[in-house]
């Protein structure tokens, strides 16, 4: 039996079995709060923030999990089946979110349900939306709302205190917005060109107005290939780019082909699918966008680290 097939298989078993779950049995003993569950931890740190204490908000995937081409267990699935709401990113992140999902008896959400995406440029993906739109918190701004609709409906009667999350952190996330621009305006315009490992950038490089370049347009199982690298290794030399970079994700080697081509130093890791733990550097989603925007600009700007 080929292998997806055999996960779809498996999960479709168990779904059955766990169909009469409840949401408590998810909740862990003396916590009755409604369970809501995210596909990865960049969303959970944004439904905790809609959410507040009212609800108990988990992720699927660890800190550091590779969202692209995750393979959920049968553990994942029990979980999911003792859910009350399950969040996906959508524009075509989880790939295997169909299969998980079905058979199992339990709402779900497409956050990014309103989002204007941007169409990857080229590759095997050329002409789909970019998922990766929560890189823009204006993105996230319609993300939080959606939330709030949605937990609305799973706790009516914490509506408008969800209503009232959702807008303060918007608040915030306009702040950071209008932050990240101006940090990066600040650049000379021949260091406005951010060259990555994955194409994980193109919202926040839309709103601050860099150039993007990558190695490959979504994390899967095709990576960089000699002309990718070559096409790279062109564009650095080409405009004299100071600095690349490379997520937290996946393994830098390819682009540290490019830096040992070119006169690049490699600017540092970014985070982009996953948070840190809470200890590290990136443990929530606002952290995540400070973080990448202060590498980017001190690797662009001759502070490569």
């Amino acid at each position: 039996m080929p292998k997806g097939a055999a996960v779809a298989a498996l999960l479709t078993a168990a779904a059955l079995a766990l169909s009469g779950c409840s949401g408590s049995a998810a909740n862990g003993e003396g916590d009755d709060r409604p369970v809501v569950l995210t596909t990865f931890t960049v969303l959970a740190d944004i439904a905790e923030e809609v959410a507040g204490d009212r609800l108990r908000v988990e992720s699927i995937t660890k800190v550091g999990a590779e969202i692209h081409g995750y393979e959920p267990t049968p553990g994942d699935l029990r979980r999911a089946a003792g859910a009350d709401l399950i969040l996906d990113n959508g524009l075509n992140l989880e790939a295997w979110f169909a299969q998980f999902v079905e058979g199992l008896d339990v709402p779900h959400v497409v956050v990014s349900e309103g989002v204007e995406p941007i169409p990857i440029a080229d590759g095997s993906a050329e002409g789909l939306p970019n998922p990766h739109a929560w890189m823009s918190p204006l993105n996230v701004q319609v993300y939080a709302d959606n939330m709030a609709e949605a937990f609305a409906e799973l706790a009516p009667e914490h509506a408008d205190e969800f209503a009232a999350n959702a807008e303060a952190y918007g608040a915030e996330l306009q702040a950071v917005h209008d932050e990240l621009v101006a940090e990066l305006a600040a650049l000379p315009e021949s260091q406005r060109a951010l060259v990555t490992c994955e194409g994980a950038f193109s919202y926040l490089a839309r709103d601050a107005g860099l150039t993007e370049q990558y190695l490959w347009a979504v994390n899967a199982e095709q990576q960089a290939t000699p002309k990718s690298i070559a096409r790279t290794i062109e564009f650095v030399d080409d405009l004299g780019v100071p600095a690349v970079f490379c997520e937290s994700t996946v393994s830098d080697e390819a682009m540290q082909q490019v830096v040992e081509a070119t006169d690049a130093a490699f600017g540092g890791v970014l985070y982009v699918d996953s948070l840190s733990e809470p200890g590290g550097p990136v443990p929530t989603y606002l952290d995540l966008l400070r973080h990448d925007v202060e590498v980017i600009t001190d690797g662009l700007t001759g502070g490569a680290r």
